[in-house]
């Protein structure tokens, strides 16, 4: 416990100094990147120690994907109202591929991914259900007065031929690695795009955040931050940034569905494929119209809902 809060202490410190003296960029991004890891890690194992003393039958465990941490536990507070019998436990990110092999193991209940399964994920014999498509929008801090970004500015940005806002404000960058959703997602816009994703992947003292809280978090705090989130975290989680226009338009819901907008994540709950009993009432309860508002409510898409084998 003792070294749990000394890393969260520092890795806030770590955000404060940086705040203070954004020319440190290197030492910061390099010394995330060992704490992180470590922080999680720790956070997890503190949660499953010291959760309440209830039997497994009674307790559902639900992680994955960052995007969706914030609208599960929106969830599962309504699910426990309707269903007090049973305890749901979200944990902290564990990312799509997490959440996935913590299914397959049997450590996670339910898992939760923003993206469909790999072939070498599908002999797991787990399915994937899609609940839901959340808009990939792009963010900067709050505060920052112009409306949004053209497709080539943000190329220009993530080339640093861009590198001051209208205001005169220093750009700097929230990257994600290059095997995570958002840098995948991002690859799809355009060959253009993708080409200056692989330029920013490459140039020294940029930030990187290795999770979807990370990233928002980054993006609250680093003045003249640019990044993206999902429409679904942002409201979910109550983030303080701004959510730019994209090509004049203004990615929510109302665009995702007239097609208006047409970047999204697809997020998907991962079950066993002969799931527990409360495990299928969770499922049914999120397709439920009390489920399906919760979810439309915070930034959320609501599939039918399908399988995938």
């Amino acid at each position: 416990m003792i070294l749990f809060l000394l890393l969260y202490r520092i890795n806030k410190l770590l955000m404060h100094s940086f705040k203070e003296h954004p020319e440190d960029v290197s030492v910061f991004t390099e010394s995330r990147k060992i704490i992180m890891p470590l922080f999680f890690l720790l956070l997890i194992g503190v949660q499953i120690i010291f959760s309440p003393p209830v039997s497994a039958a009674e307790t559902l465990k639900i992680g994955g994907t960052g995007t969706s941490l914030g609208s599960m536990n929106l969830l599962a507070a309504a699910f426990e109202k309707a269903y007090p019998d049973i305890k749901v436990m979200v944990l902290p990110s564990l990312g799509s591929s997490g959440g996935i092999s913590a299914v397959a193991k049997g450590a996670l209940d339910i898992g939760v991914s923003a993206r469909a399964f790999t072939s070498e994920e599908l002999s797991l014999g787990l399915q994937a259900i899609e609940f839901a498509r959340t808009p990939l929008v792009p963010v900067t801090s709050a505060g920052m007065s112009f409306p949004g970004l053209s497709s080539g500015e943000i190329i220009k940005i993530f080339r640093g031929e861009m590198l001051v806002w209208p205001d005169g404000t220093r750009i700097r960058p929230v990257l994600r690695p290059a095997d995570e959703s958002v840098t995948l997602t991002l690859r799809k816009m355009s060959p253009e795009m993708s080409d200056a994703v692989d330029v920013a992947l490459k140039r020294q003292g940029m930030l990187m955040a290795l999770t979807d809280q990370e990233a928002a978090e980054m993006i609250e705090n680093i003045p003249g931050s640019f990044g993206f989130s999902t429409l679904a975290q942002i409201i979910s989680e109550k983030r303080c940034v701004k959510v730019l226009a994209y090509n004049g338009v203004l990615p929510d819901i109302h665009s995702l569905s007239d097609r208006s907008y047409l970047f999204f994540k697809v997020l998907y709950f991962v079950i066993q494929k002969e799931p527990s009993e409360p495990v299928r009432q969770f499922i049914d309860f999120a397709r439920s119209d009390e489920g399906r508002k919760i979810l439309e409510e915070s930034g959320n898409l609501v599939a039918p809902g399908k399988h995938e084998n």
